[in-house]
């Protein structure tokens, strides 16, 4: 057994106009972070996730007004802070495909966990809008393709970026075989994620934390939401691993260290060890430092390899 590794060049091709944060510089960081060599035995190319994956999370109107939008040259705003270029769509697909083949591979046994390195991300998009960099809601179409395709019981969703993750609850506010987890700051983009945002089945859980909070404070609040989680039972862990909570990153204003990703992404494992064999699939979402991008997940893929093997 071992930490799979799912990736794609596609996703290379996801060019967003200069200066935007989410670059493809993101990409090449994460990517040699993790070039060594003892990831190689892992690594797996994403497929492109066909429509009737997609649909787990969003409408074909939707899908298909996407692939209308998708330009032959040059670039498309989808809003101010979204953009497709000719190769978008098909790194989106990549995204979305990479966190299912993840899901496929852990829950299958041919790997203990998985770490989805694709871009663009995916926690912003809702069910028919995409935004905040996203295309497609990765995490949460991983968690509907295990419960409907892999007749998995349930499914925790837990997200430690910056932002909250509103396409991820808008996917899954519904669905109680789901809980969704997410720790943010507030305020800041996009607005939601109050702590009275429940879910329609009490499966959602949000914990605002304020600006310039930092390790005491997060781990404060991840401690008993573990707990929570682990009342829940789930038999999959997926992990929306948004970066941009670190003390150097120009989105936010919370003060997390390198260290806190090891810490958080440990208890992870331990409590999934627990509670479903150890079953993690993380996916790639924010972080624009590059160099707090790389370390974080460095200790992050470190701590799922030391779980994995």
């Amino acid at each position: 057994m071992h930490t799979a590794l799912i990736t794609h060049p596609d996703c290379f091709g996801h060019v967003n106009p200069p200066g935007h944060p989410e670059s493809v510089a993101r990409l090449e960081a994460v990517m040699e972070a993790l070039s060594e060599p003892a990831l190689d035995a892992g690594r797996r190319e994403a497929p492109l996730a066909r429509d009737d994956d997609l649909r787990l999370a969003h409408g074909q109107e939707y899908i298909d007004r996407l692939r209308r939008l998708s330009p032959g040259s040059g670039r498309v705003r989808l809003d101010e802070d979204t953009a497709m270029s000719p190769g978008s769509l098909r790194a989106a697909r990549r995204a979305a495909g990479g966190v299912i083949q993840a899901v496929r591979m852990v829950l299958g046994g041919e790997a203990a966990n998985a770490f989805v390195a694709c871009r663009p991300p995916g926690h912003h998009a809702e069910r028919g809008r995409a935004m905040g960099f996203c295309l497609f809601s990765n995490a949460a179409i991983g968690a509907r393709y295990a419960l409907e395709r892999h007749e998995v019981g349930r499914v925790a969703v837990l997200d430690f970026d910056v932002h909250h993750g509103n396409g991820t609850q808008d996917v899954l506010w519904d669905e109680a075989r789901a809980l969704y987890v997410s720790s943010h700051q507030m305020p800041l983009y996009p607005g939601t994620g109050a702590a009275d945002e429940t879910g329609a089945h009490g499966n959602v859980l949000n914990m605002p934390l304020a600006a310039g909070s930092g390790s005491a404070e997060m781990r404060a609040a991840w401690e008993g939401a573990l707990a929570r989680v682990a009342d829940f039972a789930p038999d999959l862990v997926i992990v929306s691993a948004g970066f941009d909570a670190h003390a150097r990153d120009p989105l936010g204003g919370l003060n997390w260290q390198t260290g806190d990703y090891a810490w958080l992404t440990g208890e992870i494992c331990r409590l999934a060890e627990d509670c479903c064999a150890g079953r993690v699939v993380s996916v790639l979402e924010g972080g624009y430092d590059l160099g707090a991008l790389a370390e974080g997940v460095a200790a992050h893929v470190g701590v799922l390899r030391e779980h994995g093997g």
